[in-house]
């Protein structure tokens, strides 16, 4: 069998590294996120993390599956406080689980990691819905603040009749 024609051409490697991405804030303080994919169309959104000490974000319930790897600090689910995630942890969880990510505020470093997200976080804050947090919400804040002259465009990979980087927020 002969090699096959490319289907998608690429004039380069679709990379980013995260050392030279910024990070940037969100509403919860003490966190920052760095976007690497997000893709609209498919609900799938890969974000690296950091969680400063004290760091308790809403009650979530997750849509799809999330895949974490946990590359410094520790962190856990409240509602699993004896199965702390330190760095090296790689954590899988299934669609339809519900956490409530908190880092503790005595620890020594913040907790940063690497996830892989499919569909969305509903989030609740006191048992009442608050928010929903997908790919499109993601974009769709990041094109809000770029517009209003927050922060230049951040560089991430998007989908779009094929990969590509982002380019501008229009």
């Amino acid at each position: 069998m002969a090699l096959p024609d490319v289907t998608t051409h690429q004039d380069r490697l679709l990379s980013l590294n995260i050392n030279e991405v910024p990070r940037l804030p969100t509403e919860a303080p003490g966190v920052t996120i760095t976007p690497l994919f997000l893709d609209r169309e498919h609900g799938i959104w890969v974000l690296y993390g950091k969680f400063e000490p004290g760091t308790v974000l809403p009650t979530h319930f997750h849509t799809g599956t999330v895949h974490f790897y946990t590359t410094k600090g520790m962190w856990t689910y409240a509602e699993y406080p004896g199965d702390p995630q330190t760095a090296g942890s790689y954590l899988y969880e299934p669609g339809g689980s519900i956490h409530t990510f908190t880092v503790p505020s005595d620890a020594s470093e913040a907790a940063e990691g690497f996830m892989v997200v499919y569909g969305a976080n509903i989030n609740f804050v006191d048992g009442e819905y608050h928010s929903i947090m997908d790919a499109g919400a993601i974009e769709a804040a990041i094109i809000g603040a770029v517009k209003m002259g927050m922060m230049p465009m951040p560089r991430y990979i998007r989908p779009k009749g094929g990969a590509e980087f982002s380019t501008s927020p229009g």
